[in-house]
């Protein structure tokens, strides 16, 4: 990228409730060639927020808009205004962190806006892509075949029509993925080709 080139905006939700474990270490160095190349990021560390459940009071459906009011407000400017996401989660039971299926849970607003209003969230100049990653201490192939899907799902609602998985199993103490022979590499080129 150019100096020319307008920045993009970077949006970050971190799923962890584990500060400087293998998630964020993960996400950290996948956020590494964005900040070098100048693009404008913004992480939300999910555990800190307030973020309610989802009530599945059906408020959303008319008027696309959550009716509670809590940390997700600034949540659902940043959704709509970013360039590319990136969600990064530990797994846990096979899914994604609580903390980051509240946040996804409480997109049902922006579900009815796309699918029931028929206002999807506009692509914008550079497009949207997103970027998941995971990470769990289990090590069967199919650990994180859950958490795929409800990512997948939240990506879909947000209009992200295409995202890049990384998904690292066996990952457990803390400091695991630095001793993972391709992850750090593996989040650094993502990185780079989120911007692409």
């Amino acid at each position: 990228m150019t100096k020319a080139e307008p920045m993009l905006k970077i949006t970050v939700f971190y799923g962890s409730p584990r500060p400087g474990g293998n998630t964020e270490i993960l996400m950290n160095e996948a956020l590494r060639p964005l900040a070098e190349a100048g693009h404008d990021i913004t992480v939300y560390p999910l555990n800190t927020l307030k973020i309610r459940p989802c009530q599945d009071c059906g408020g959303c459906t008319k008027t696309g808009v959550c009716v509670l009011r809590d940390d997700m407000t600034a949540i659902f400017a940043a959704i709509r205004a970013a360039d590319r996401i990136i969600l990064a989660s530990p797994i846990f039971f096979y899914s994604l962190s609580a903390q980051a299926k509240a946040m996804v849970d409480r997109c049902q607003s922006l579900w009815s806006e796309k699918y029931l209003l028929k206002k999807p969230i506009p692509a914008g100049p550079h497009g949207r892509k997103g970027l998941l990653l995971l990470v769990g201490g289990m090590k069967k192939e199919n650990a994180a075949h859950c958490a795929e899907a409800t990512a997948k799902a939240f990506f879909r609602t947000v209009s992200v029509p295409e995202h890049e998985t990384l998904s690292y199993g066996g990952i457990d103490d803390r400091g695991d993925i630095e001793k993972h022979p391709t992850a750090l590499r593996d989040a650094y080129e993502a990185g780079k080709r989120l911007a692409l």
